[in-house]
């Protein structure tokens, strides 16, 4: 892991934006891949239809600055869940 940074920690729904986690510096010139992460504080590990569309704005967003998204984990109690494992991505 390069780094980790926190977008944003409220204790209800959030918005993240395509265009803040773009414009994030780079230490070098091939921008490091990315994966995000979220937690249901419900303690329900599914996708949300919400989770859905943010995740594919993400990764149609970063691809026009070269930035590959691996995966985005929903982190539920002790339960984890993978898009990518899911194919969601």
């Amino acid at each position: 892991m390069i780094g980790f940074e926190e977008l944003s920690a409220p204790l209800t729904q959030t918005s993240v934006y395509p265009r803040e986690v773009g414009e994030r510096p780079h230490s070098d010139e091939t921008p490091p891949p990315s994966i995000f992460a979220h937690n249901h504080s419900s303690g329900v590990a599914e996708p949300s239809h919400a989770d859905e569309i943010l995740t594919r704005s993400l990764k149609s967003a970063l691809a026009l600055v070269d930035v590959q998204v691996l995966d985005h984990f929903i982190v539920a109690g002790t339960r984890i869940m993978s898009f990518a494992e899911r194919g969601l991505l």
